[in-house]
């Protein structure tokens, strides 16, 4: 156990320490400004050339307070301008947008990191994996989780049999989005922007995503409710939201999300032998704890807060651009969470049962 936990947090999938990705960063949030942008540079592979906004002025301003080389604007970065400068986009826009900016990206021979969701809806996620693949531009999907350590240490252990075989997951994610940010005309609340809703696209995805992950497995049906009572979520069906999802092997997960409670993450898998606990699990930071017989174990790795698994993430997607690994999770594994999540919502409309291909 010594041994395991002095390696807890190697870069096993790392297959080179050389070379550089420089990117372009579209969408100037503060998610952007304030982790990703910080994570890149802070990054082995990467660093940042260029910044994408809706106008020059606020590209410009943000490039000269980051030491940013160039700021464009949207309308600019459809048209080419500055590509000479870039390797790679990392999408960071609403949802919605997604898409238009993986298209000019594969046009112009770049590299696409998006966002999860990776769109606002099934049909323009295969647009998005139709045009990468077309242009042969490689497209991963940012779930920052898989690269998180204590994630990559719960697959490695599930292989090696520590549940014996898996049973059931309880995942659980949970934030006030409006103490966040005090505005009920924000995107997230737009179900044009966000798309299926609010809370299962943002939210409960990283349950689901990290559970397929950790069990290799797909889900094959879903039964979900959902209710949004306070008026700011008129726009959107999922203030709250709960689904029973059926994974390969009739593994059984509950998952439950709000945009509107106290905030709370867990991710918990239990066996036939053991189970397997993230606490907390999703909001930059993230904890394992172990029991198997009469043995528990907890470790902690506090220094792993959002913008290093970020970090992870971004020299992760460069080291598979400068390096020989496979590139993943790429946009069909993005694809069928965006399936999954349609299936919950159409189940919770129709009031029964879905069942995933």
């Amino acid at each position: 156990m010594r041994d395991w936990i002095d390696s807890y947090e190697e870069r096993t999938w790392q297959t080179t320490e050389n070379g550089t990705v420089r990117y372009a960063l579209i969408g100037l949030g503060w998610w952007t400004i304030d982790v990703a942008l910080p994570a890149i540079e802070s990054s082995d592979l990467g660093e940042v050339t260029v910044l994408v906004s809706s106008s020059t002025e606020k590209a410009t301003r943000l490039a000269d307070e980051n030491d940013v080389a160039s700021g464009i604007s949207y309308d600019e970065f459809h048209d080419g301008a500055a590509a000479d400068e870039y390797d790679a986009i990392y999408v960071g826009t609403p949802n919605a947008y997604h898409l238009e900016y993986a298209e000019t990206a594969a046009e112009l021979d770049k590299a696409v990191l998006c966002e999860k969701p990776m769109e606002a809806t099934v049909e323009r996620a295969e647009a998005m994996v139709e045009a990468c693949d077309a242009a042969d531009a490689p497209l991963m999907i940012a779930y920052r989780m898989q690269t998180d350590p204590a994630v990559q240490r719960a697959r490695e252990l599930i292989a090696d049999g520590f549940l014996g075989e898996p049973v059931s997951v309880y995942g659980h994610n949970t934030q006030s989005l409006l103490e966040m940010i005090p505005d009920p005309d924000q995107w997230r609340l737009d179900a044009d922007l966000s798309g299926y809703g609010t809370s299962v696209m943002d939210l409960g995805i990283y349950s689901i995503n990290t559970t397929r992950f950790l069990l290799r497995r797909d889900p094959v049906s879903v039964q979900a409710e959902m209710v949004s009572n306070h008026e700011a979520f008129a726009d959107v069906p999922d203030e709250r939201s709960s689904s029973l999802l059926v994974f390969e092997d009739d593994v059984q997960m509950i998952s439950t999300s709000s945009q509107h409670a106290h905030e709370d993450t867990h991710l918990k898998i239990t066996g036939t032998e053991g189970r397997i606990e993230l606490r907390p699990a999703f909001h930059g930071e993230c904890s394992l704890h172990l029991s198997r017989g009469d043995v528990s174990v907890t470790i902690e790795h506090g220094s792993f807060d959002a913008e290093r698994e970020m970090k992870e993430e971004f020299d992760y997607f460069a080291d598979r651009l400068l390096g020989d690994g496979d590139l993943y999770p790429d946009g069909r594994h993005g694809l069928q969470d965006m399936r999954i999540i349609e299936a919950i919502h159409d189940s919770a409309e129709r009031g029964e049962p879905v069942a995933l291909e």
